[in-house]
C-alpha cells in the first residue's frame, strides 16, 4: 500500500524532535547552544542524572554544556510537533497532537470510562461504548439499603483518612506558637571514597530556636543515578539549646515560585538537648518525574511549618 501523502514528510519529522532519552516526540523543547534539540522531560532528567553523578551536565549530541540558564525552548519546533500526528492510546488512530488530548477525554469511543453508579460502590472500568449497556444492566441501583450502607461504609472509611490530614492542618493553625520560613537546601558531597549527594539548608530561626534542615537521596543509596525510581529524604535539626522538652508538629510544603507537586503529611518530634534530629522521614513529592525537577534545579526551595505543642 503507497503511503499517504505527506506520510513520509510526518515520520521524517517525528525522528528529528524525538528525545534522545525518552524516544518520545517532543512537546516542550530545549534547545542546546548549537542547535540539538531535547524533550522537556529528557533535558531535566540529563540535568538530575548530572547532579548526582557530580558531573557538568552536556548535551547527548555534541556533548556542549547544558543548563537551565544556557539552554532555550524551540517554539518553531515545538508548534511543528503540535500538528504531527499522534496515536490515541485507547482506539489507535491517528490525530494531531494538539486534539489529542481533547479527543482522548472527550470523544473518543474507546476511552475507560466509569459507571454512574460508581458513587454507591459499582467497580466497573470499560470502554465508553459499552458505558449505555454496562449502566442498563447495573445491579447496584438494586440493592437493599443495607447492602449500599455496607458498600458506602467503606468508601467513608477512604474519605476520613483524607479528612483527617485536613483537620490536622486546621488544628495545628489554632496553636500559640506558629513558625514558617522559606528554606532552601543547597548540595553538598560526602567525604567518603565514594562521594554521595546530600542536601543542607543553612541555619535559620523559627520559634526562637535556630534549626538546619538536611535531604538524601534514595536514602544515600550507592548508585542512585542508576535507578529509575528517586526520592527524597528529610532530617530536621534542632541546633539550639532548649531548657525543657520542645514538643513541635512540622511539614514542608512547596515553595511559593516552584512548580513541584508535594502531598502535605505532618511529622511529630519531641526534641531535647540529647535528642536534637528527627530520623529521615520522606518528602511526600508524587513520583520520580517530581524529584528530578527537584534534582536539576541549582538548589531546593521549599517552605518549613513548625507548631510548638503546648502542655
Amino acid at each position: 500500500m503507497a503511503p499517504k501523502p505527506g506520510a513520509e514528510w510526518s515520520t521524517a519529522l517525528s525522528h528529528l524532535v524525538l528525545g534522545v532519552v525518552s524516544l518520545h516526540a517532543a512537546v516542550s523543547t530545549a534547545q542546546c547552544t548549537n542547535g540539538h534539540l531535547m524533550c522537556a522531560g529528557c533535558f531535566i532528567h540529563l540535568l538530575a542524572d548530572a547532579r548526582l553523578k557530580e558531573e557538568q551536565a552536556t548535551c547527548p549530541n555534541c556533548r556542549c554544556e547544558i543548563s537551565k540558564s544556557l539552554c532555550c525552548r524551540n517554539l518553531a519546533v515545538e508548534k511543528a510537533v503540535s500538528e504531527l500526528p499522534s496515536e490515541c492510546g485507547f482506539c489507535l488512530r491517528q490525530f494531531p497532537r494538539s486534539l489529542l488530548e481533547r479527543h482522548q477525554k472527550e470523544e473518543c469511543q474507546d476511552r475507560v470510562t466509569q459507571c454512574k453508579y460508581k458513587r454507591i460502590g459499582c467497580p466497573w472500568h470499560g470502554p465508553f461504548h459499552e458505558l449505555t449497556v454496562h449502566e442498563a444492566a447495573c445491579a447496584h441501583p438494586t440493592k437493599t439499603g443495607s447492602e449500599l450502607m455496607e458498600i458506602l461504609d467503606g468508601m467513608d472509611q477512604s474519605h476520613r483518612k483524607e479528612m483527617q490530614l485536613y483537620n490536622s492542618i486546621f488544628s495545628l493553625l489554632s496553636f500559640e506558637k506558629i513558625g514558617y520560613t522559606e528554606v532552601q537546601f543547597r548540595p553538598y558531597r560526602t567525604d567518603d571514597f565514594i562521594t554521595r549527594l546530600y542536601y543542607e539548608t543553612p541555619r535559620f530561626t523559627v520559634l526562637n530556636q535556630t534549626w538546619v534542615l538536611k535531604a538524601r537521596v534514595n536514602d544515600s543509596e550507592r548508585n542512585p543515578n542508576l535507578s529509575c525510581k528517586r526520592t527524597l529524604s528529610f532530617q530536621l535539626l534542632l541546633k539550639s539549646k532548649v531548657t525543657a522538652p520542645l514538643e513541635c508538629s512540622f511539614l514542608l510544603l512547596k515553595g511559593p515560585y516552584d512548580d513541584v507537586r508535594i502531598s502535605p503529611v505532618i511529622y511529630h518530634f519531641v526534641f531535647t538537648n540529647e535528642s536534637n534530629e528527627t530520623d529521615y522521614v520522606p518528602l511526600p513529592i508524587i513520583d520520580s518525574v517530581e524529584c528530578n525537577k527537584l534534582l536539576a534545579a541549582k538548589n531546593i526551595n521549599l517552605r518549613l511549618f513548625l507548631f510548638q505543642i503546648q502542655k
